[in-house]
């Protein structure tokens, strides 16, 4: 029921920037009819890279919500990976667009007829991106999902490119020098390349399987905070995100007389912890391993017939200690 709502909740944003951009797109465009300024064009470029864009996002979104089957048993989520990377290079190929119409304002500058309307017109796209934008991040953040965000933030750099274009089109007009037009838009393209750079590196990192400090900090957090003495250790953690769930895995050492069906509990706990702090989506595979004579200054099970060192440390489960390969 709680994936259910999210997932509407990730459709119907997605939705509302595929249906926003496209007007936007048609406004941009209108306005650099109007005012054939180079700095216009480009974030009339990039308008069509965001349409492209939340389409394919929304074909993403789709995909992701699919649950795991034979030949995709870890799900369909790292698809959004694939969306983030195809938006980055979307944004790359704009980019250039964005430099050649610039170029040739600079050498060539030429006069930008109905300046004060696509002034105007300029800012209130402006303003629609942003809320857009800032909307399209928040929701993504709160269902995970990286399509959404990817969205959100390339949306953003739009509204920041057009407040751009507002300031070089404004200066246009109270000094006549018509190449700043096409400076701006060079100054628009930097920033477009940048952001496109970004996404780029969020994709690969994902589809490489990068390590996520902050997950790997929570997820340490979490297991200090309910730690018992029954568990000596904890090593090797791993996680990873694929769409909304999330994949974790780690070595336990347990006391090595411990039966079966107790470690078993153990685990089981475990699992019920990751369970409701992840809110269900959480999959958790725990390694049981048996301790060990070198484990026992470490250990703080106060009657143990098998022990052969008093306790003599105290290990703090931090981050760095419970990724250790050791």
């Amino acid at each position: 029921m709680v994936e259910d709502h999210a997932q509407r909740r990730r459709l119907q944003a997605i939705a509302l920037s595929l249906t926003l951009s496209s007007l936007l797109m048609a406004v941009k465009f209108y306005i650099y009819f109007l005012t054939h300024s180079a700095a216009v064009l480009s974030d009339a470029l990039e308008s069509i890279v965001n349409v492209i864009a939340s389409g394919f996002a929304l074909w993403s979104i789709f995909l992701a919500a699919k649950p795991p089957d034979a030949e995709h048993p870890y799900g369909h989520g790292k698809v959004e990976y694939f969306s983030a990377g195809f938006e980055g290079a979307l944004i790359v190929v704009a980019a250039v667009g964005v430099f050649w119409s610039a170029w040739h304002q600079i050498h060539r500058p030429h006069p930008l007829p109905n300046l004060d309307l696509g002034l105007w017109l300029v800012l209130a796209t402006s303003a629609v991106n942003g809320a857009l934008g800032g909307f399209l991040v928040t929701i993504g953040k709160h269902t995970h999902s990286l399509a959404l965000v990817a969205d959100g933030k390339h949306i953003l750099t739009d509204a920041f490119s057009s407040a751009a274009v507002v300031l070089g089109l404004g200066l246009v007009k109270f000094t006549g020098w018509y190449w700043i037009d096409g400076a701006v838009a060079a100054l628009v393209g930097g920033h477009i390349l940048l952001s496109g750079r970004s996404l780029l590196k969020t994709s690969f990192a994902g589809l490489m399987d990068a390590s996520d400090p902050q997950l790997l900090r929570e997820i340490s957090e979490l297991l200090a905070q309910h730690r018992k003495t029954i568990w000596i250790d904890i090593h090797r953690l791993r996680a990873w995100r694929s769409g909304r769930r999330l994949y974790v895995d780690f070595h336990l050492i347990l006391p090595r007389h411990l039966p079966l069906v107790d470690a078993h509990r153990e685990v089981a706990e475990l699992e019920e912890l990751f369970r409701v702090h992840f809110k269900g989506a959480a999959e958790v595979l725990v390694h049981v391993d048996p301790c060990q004579d070198p484990e026992c200054p470490m250990c703080s099970m106060p009657q143990c017939s098998k022990r052969s060192h008093p306790k003599s440390v105290s290990t703090f489960w931090s981050q760095s200690h419970l990724t250790t390969r050791e």
